[in-house]
């Protein structure tokens, strides 16, 4: 009798034990994982609209910008004016005020990156997307669709306050306007992408606007000034110079269009490159 009565219990609790074992592998937990399907590069882009737009750098930076593009614009009718100008199309003031204004895009663009490492908070951002290249990918992305559409805003307010102190030194025609402000939309976006991937490769702000600061303004002055045909020749080939004539669109650059903005991406795909690579071997 207590022999058969231990032998139900013990064939009782193995009974119970494996339906346990079995609910536990068939229930909720093993349906977890298979329900992660991730954010992907959606995810990773939402993730990083929303932190830029959530600090106050990226108003700063183009109200700044804003006010430059008004001021200098401005100015610049003014002087042709003044100094008897010959007649210039009216997007000209415009595309010389990004000489300035494209700092404003460059901090923005590197404050998405070297605030994240000054604050060790990338190492949340790398946590919730592990793909390291999608994290690089997702701040270019969208650093070049805020340079591109407020470039182009910046380009048509210049337009119309440039316009009044022309006062007939400059003409209106509105291919060549849509041309040059979408022109200035593509160049910032680009910038924008250079400077991402120069954040990546140095994780410093004061490294970062020193080396976009040289590359795109400082050197092409120092190579002008030197002279000679090997640093002008070299000098056709900077991202500003570049960008110049091709905002410009005037037909005095040494080649066209589609080769100007084939030499900006290798500038670009480049600082991505070394960003990358610096990334891959020390993410934080």
């Amino acid at each position: 009798m207590s022999t058969s009565t231990s032998t139900s219990t013990s064939t009782s609790t193995s009974t119970s034990t494996s339906t346990v074992s079995t609910g536990a592998s068939g229930g909720p937990r093993g349906r977890v994982g298979s329900d992660r399907t991730g954010g992907g590069f959606v995810g990773a882009f939402t993730s990083e609209w929303t932190k830029l737009w959530t600090v106050r750098t990226p108003y700063v930076c183009l109200l700044v910008a804003l006010v430059v593009t008004a001021v200098f614009t401005f100015y610049y009718g003014s002087i042709a004016r003044i100094n008897d100008k010959p007649i210039q199309p009216v997007g000209n003031a415009s595309v010389s005020s990004v000489v300035l204004t494209q700092f404003a895009l460059v901090i923005l663009a590197m404050t998405t990156v070297t605030s994240e490492y000054s604050t060790n908070s990338v190492r949340t951002s790398l946590l919730w997307v592990p793909v390291r290249p999608r994290v690089q990918l997702a701040k270019a992305l969208l650093c070049a669709l805020v340079g591109f559409v407020t470039a182009m805003v910046w380009g048509v307010l210049g337009i119309a306050l440039a316009w009044g102190p022309f006062r007939g030194h400059a003409e209106f025609e509105l291919s060549k306007v849509a041309y040059q402000t979408v022109a200035m939309g593509v160049y910032s976006a680009l910038i924008c992408v250079m400077t991402v991937g120069v954040a990546f490769a140095l994780r410093t702000a004061a490294g970062a606007v020193a080396m976009i600061f040289f590359v795109v303004s400082a050197l092409p002055g120092m190579l002008v000034g030197l002279g000679g045909p090997v640093l002008l020749a070299i000098n056709e080939y900077m991202p500003q110079t570049v960008g110049g004539y091709f905002m410009l669109g005037d037909g005095e650059a040494p080649f066209p269009d589609a080769v100007s903005v084939l030499i900006l991406l290798v500038w670009a795909v480049a600082a991505h490159v070394a960003g990358l690579l610096v990334l891959r071997r020390r993410d934080a």
